[in-house]
């Protein structure tokens, strides 16, 4: 019943620092303080968990934030990443293979997003061996054309 609080919850997590809520969480154990500080400023809740995604436009300006619940944080986060490419946008990780880019525009490098079926694995490498543009293989995005 509190899908839709908790998807605005880690969209409003990614706007508020500027990074994919999985990051966030990360801050927050890192630095409690300083988040419980940033929660009692904030207008709403912050979700710290996987599945919230800065949406940003093909040159890195963030334009929005999504937020995605309904399973394992991975698969929230990967769900997230294919509906900002879908819409022909970009995410932080289109970015990691750019370092200026990423100082620039202040993305945080995470680890590499793992689908975590079962046969991911396989049907990723499938994917890959049959020249798909996929975006989003097994969780990793294509670096964003000019």
């Amino acid at each position: 019943m509190l899908r839709f609080e908790v998807c605005y919850g880690k969209a409003y997590a990614s706007l508020a620092l500027g990074r994919p809520s999985k990051l966030v969480l990360h801050k927050a154990n890192e630095k409690p303080l300083f988040m419980q500080s940033i929660e009692n400023l904030a207008d709403y809740p912050l979700f710290l968990e996987g599945g919230g995604q800065l949406i940003r436009a093909k040159d890195g300006e963030v334009i929005a934030a999504i937020g995605v619940t309904g399973d394992a944080n991975e698969m929230d986060d990967i769900c997230a990443i294919a509906g900002i490419h879908a819409a022909g946008l970009c995410a932080d990780s289109d970015f990691f293979e750019d370092r200026e880019a990423m100082r620039t525009l202040s993305i945080h490098k995470s680890a590499p997003l793992v689908d975590p079926r079962p046969n991911a694995a396989a049907a990723a490498k499938a994917a890959a061996g049959k020249g798909r543009n996929g975006s989003a293989r097994n969780g990793a995005a294509a670096k964003p054309g000019p």
